[in-house]
């Protein structure tokens, strides 16, 4: 079992004072001497008070333990855990798995009516809670200054007094783990918006641990604000779009936009109508057509298309089998390649054997860069060490339950973490980012080779890398085109969603962020990525993919009225529960819906593709009416998102709701 890494203390103040003046004290003059504490364990930011005199039993501190909600319950930490150091109970259940699917916690076991079960005076005035669970601070000053803590539940903790200074240094150090912002009701009240480290760390080095602000959160590791730590993601943008209740119940709209334009750097939001926006009312789609899917590509179909020197012949047709019915296992090894765009199309055994063999010196040359790095090297290498330490966290929590990845010294992890930390070397500049351990494993499950799983994951993140960027200019835009779709298919469906402060889309993050990965089981992952690596039915394709789950889910959602936090619960729970196939059937029946319809709204042609004009000869038509060349790459195909994305500029054509396109009912 891993050992508790030890508290950082990130402040500490000595001679902060509890006045115990109550009506519930036997001695209404006592003075309590003490000092506060800020302390980072485990992804989560602590404070925690402490008399100087009397050791308190840790038992008997008060502990803030979350339910399903985040929301604190004071409690007296059990028989069974109750006895374990402070900092051993504060990291109970506090390791979040920055991709995981939402952890709704069960209330932490209480003794008796209110959890607590004082020793004597002194100890009983002992606490600790959680940041995230501070609602708002009240400051106030008598000679000296003095601070309450509000926390979300309800509770409010005795007053603590900074006699001999030390209020400010505490606030200004609370301010790099959480936002405080002036009441507008209260001058003499700090508002508390909190965003956890573990919230912030997959991008910058979605989803482990540098304190900022919310908004500054944001903006510097978007990945992990959103992605990480998916649980408290449920209530921070909650917390962060509806305000806290001491602030007004419902926001106006331009402040939610304005709002909304911090939290994601680049996204612009305007409620103003603007020139040049597509009016477009209700458009009727017709009934959607049926589709067959077909059995997996064999490895005799897969052989019929290849000539005697290896060249892969009529492509098109090849492509739109394996759409069709996926591939067997025993092709995916070799097919792959081709999909990814490692290997060319039209090229021979020979020349394959040529590329791969430079492709192997170039592996281990990088390789042998950060394999050769000293100690020495690597202690005045902050951004390596960063890489290599999540890299080292990630590969040991990724698919352990698959027999490739379990148990302890498997070879399996430890081509998992070369692969990645060699990829640092590839591309320094983007590094690891959390998530990408779930991108590259079921590819390295397939090659079973590092080498070639190397360079098939280069090729995905190619067309992934924009999702991990710090701008996150893939995520922004993929969220847009994603309600634009939603709400041509159902507006009555998205306007619900709207109402519950979930037009935005938030809940399906990480479905684009890692591609589905952790929303059907394993094998069939390796189903979906291959017939979305076909680029076939359309552009985009894997948004129409969220369009089907969303639509079977939309009765449930609806007809429960569920809120906010239910949706996103709902969402996380799908995880593990989707029948593969009927998405991809139900994808490709909307996807021909959709190409049918005459009055198609121009924006999204350019989602989907369907606005493509053939510029040369050597553009091949698909039954889809897709334009494809057998030559296209992973990167070419991003270059032609960029472009259909910066080119009107969705962002510029989306309203605050989600959609610069004005729909009328």
């Amino acid at each position: 079992m891993a050992a508790t890494t030890p508290p950082k203390v990130i402040f500490e103040h000595e001679g902060v004072f509890i006045h115990s003046n109550t009506e519930e004290s036997d001695d209404q003059d006592l003075l309590l001497s003490g000092f506060l504490r800020i302390l980072e364990k485990d992804g989560e930011t602590v404070v925690e008070y402490k008399p100087l005199e009397d050791t308190v039993d840790p038992s008997n501190m008060l502990c803030a333990g979350k339910d399903s909600s985040s929301v604190v319950e004071w409690t007296q930490c059990s028989g069974e855990k109750g006895h374990r150091p402070m900092d051993q109970q504060l990291s109970c259940d506090t390791e979040w798995d920055m991709v995981n699917a939402v952890s709704f916690r069960r209330k932490p076991y209480t003794n008796g009516e209110g959890g607590l079960n004082h020793t004597n005076e002194r100890s009983k005035w002992a606490f600790s809670f959680y940041v995230c669970d501070l609602k708002s601070i009240s400051v106030k000053c008598e000679g000296w200054s003095y601070l309450t803590f509000h926390l979300r539940d309800g509770n409010t903790l005795p007053a603590v007094h900074f006699h001999q200074g030390g209020s400010e240094a505490f606030l200004d150090n609370l301010r790099k783990c959480a936002q405080l912002s002036e009441c507008p009701d209260d001058e003499h009240t700090l508002i508390v918006s909190y965003y956890n480290k573990a919230l912030s760390q997959s991008f910058e080095n979605l989803l482990d641990d540098t304190n900022y602000g919310l908004v500054q959160k944001f903006k510097k590791d978007p990945y992990t604000t959103t992605l990480g730590g998916f649980s408290k993601v449920t209530n921070y943008i909650f917390d962060a779009f509806r305000g806290s209740e001491l602030e007004c119940q419902e926001r106006p709209a331009e402040e939610m936009s304005d709002l909304l334009g911090e939290l994601i750097p680049g996204l612009e939001i305007n409620q103003q109508e603007e020139p040049g926006f597509e009016v477009i009312t209700r458009v009727d789609l017709g009934a959607r057509p049926e589709v067959q899917r077909r059995e997996p590509v064999t490895v005799e179909d897969w052989t019929k298309h290849q000539d005697s020197e290896g060249r892969i012949s009529n492509v098109t047709h090849l492509k739109h089998i394996i759409f069709k019915g996926g591939l067997c296992h025993a092709v995916r090894k070799e097919a792959w390649k081709f999909l990814l765009g490692y290997f060319p199309w039209d090229s021979t055994h020979d020349e394959r054997k040529n590329l791969q063999k430079r492709k192997t010196d170039e592996y281990f040359r990088m390789k042998l860069q950060w394999k050769s790095v000293s100690e020495e090297q690597e202690r005045r290498n902050s951004r390596l060490r960063d890489y290599k330490s999540l890299i080292e966290k990630d590969v040991n929590r990724t698919d352990r339950n698959n027999k490739f990845y379990e148990g302890l010294d498997n070879p399996g992890l430890i081509l998992l973490h070369d692969i990645l930390m060699t990829y640092c070397m590839y591309d320094f500049d983007l590094g690891y980012v959390q998530g990408m351990s779930d991108l590259l494993s079921p590819i390295l499950y397939v090659m079973e080779n590092e080498v070639d799983a190397f360079w098939c994951f280069v090729s995905f993140m190619e067309q992934m890398h924009e999702n991990f960027e710090e701008q996150m200019q893939g995520m922004k835009t993929q969220l847009i085109q994603l309600s634009t779709l939603l709400r041509l298919l159902d507006l009555a469906f998205w306007n619900y969603l709207e109402a519950q402060d979930s037009g935005y889309l938030y809940f399906c993050f990480r479905w684009l962020l890692i591609r589905f990965k952790r929303e059907v089981h394993f094998q069939d992952v390796l189903r979906l990525w291959e017939v979305m690596w076909t680029g076939l039915p359309c552009q985009n394709f894997h948004l129409l993919v969220c369009c089907a789950i969303l639509d079977s889910e939309k009765q449930k959602i609806m007809e429960r009225n569920y809120g906010f936090n239910e949706i996103l619960k709902h969402i996380n729970e799908l995880s593990m529960k989707l029948d593969i196939e009927e998405i991809l059937h139900k994808s490709e029946s909307i996807c021909m819906q959709i190409k049918n319809c005459k009055d198609l709204p121009h924006s999204v042609r350019e989602i989907l593709g369907f606005s493509a004009v053939p510029e040369t000869s050597t553009l091949e038509t698909s039954e889809y009416g897709i334009l494809e060349s057998p030559q296209t790459s992973p990167r070419a195909t991003l270059r032609q998102d960029q472009l259909i994305s910066n080119g009107h500029g969705h962002l510029r054509e989306l309203s605050h709701n989600g959609c610069k396109v004005a729909f009328i009912s």
